[in-house]
């Protein structure tokens, strides 16, 4: 299982994800899931992918082969975010379709889903959930945020404090605490955590980047904060007051 989540604001995009990619008894393994397509002179796409990992490396690998052989539609002449949407989605699809019934591999479940984010010159940051069916969604005004993966820990600390206005450190932070209170609450979940923030119109630039390893202190710090303030809170909720019998 994994755990990824993105944020659109005001000023930019957040991308927030775990490695783990299996979790048992005897072995943990670890990929990135956070894929960096940044080449480009006026265009910035990031891809967060969950699932099948057969599936999204493929899908990641068809990507970059595109771009190289010049193919008709790759990420370098896409008029926009969401046709990268529909792209990814048909990728998707395509690899998918090696292991429905009747295939080789028959009943092996393939399905993947991916968040795709960035910006095109002229045009406005944005972030989308690629389903494994192909379709895909965009972030809701109210609620500017997406996720795929191991959803239901993180999602309320978001809905919560994020909106399009939050500043990109509280963004930032809260993509954190969301993935801490899921690791928290799931082993198939866990480090190395990578962090991004893109700042809309850095199509050259550097991002902002973090990563957190097994037991980095920053981490941990983070985490500890935030228990100590959630146990604090708790601690001066108002009483239910006298109960009431039938």
């Amino acid at each position: 299982m994994t755990y990824c989540v993105a944020i659109k604001l005001k000023t930019g995009l957040v991308f927030c994800t775990d490695s783990r990619t299996n979790a048992g008894v005897d072995q943990v393994n670890s990929y990135s899931k956070l894929h960096r397509f940044n080449s480009f002179a006026d265009r910035k796409f990031f891809l967060l992918t969950a699932g099948n990992l057969a599936t999204t490396q493929a899908v990641i690998k068809a990507m970059q082969n595109d771009l190289e052989a010049g193919a008709p539609f790759n990420l370098a002449n896409a008029h926009s975010t969401t046709e990268v949407a529909d792209y990814v989605g048909r990728l998707s699809v395509q690899i998918q379709q090696k292991y429905v019934a009747g295939g080789p591999m028959a009943g092996f479940d393939a399905s993947a889903s991916f968040i795709v984010g960035g910006q095109i010159l002229g045009r406005e940051a944005d972030i989308y959930l690629v389903y494994p069916e192909g379709n895909h969604i965009a972030a809701a005004k109210k609620h500017p945020f997406l996720q795929i993966g191991e959803t239901k820990y993180g999602k309320p600390i978001i809905e919560r404090i994020i909106n399009s206005q939050t500043a990109p450190e509280t963004a930032m932070l809260c993509a954190l605490v969301s993935m801490d209170s899921t690791i928290h609450s799931n082993a198939t979940v866990g480090p190395p955590v990578e962090l991004l923030y893109y700042a809309k119109d850095n199509f050259q630039g550097e991002d902002t980047q973090y990563f957190f390893d097994e037991g980095d202190p920053q981490l941990a710090k983070l985490s500890n904060a935030w228990n100590d303030k959630i146990c604090a809170a708790f601690s001066g909720l108002p009483p239910l007051g006298d109960p009431f019998y039938n």
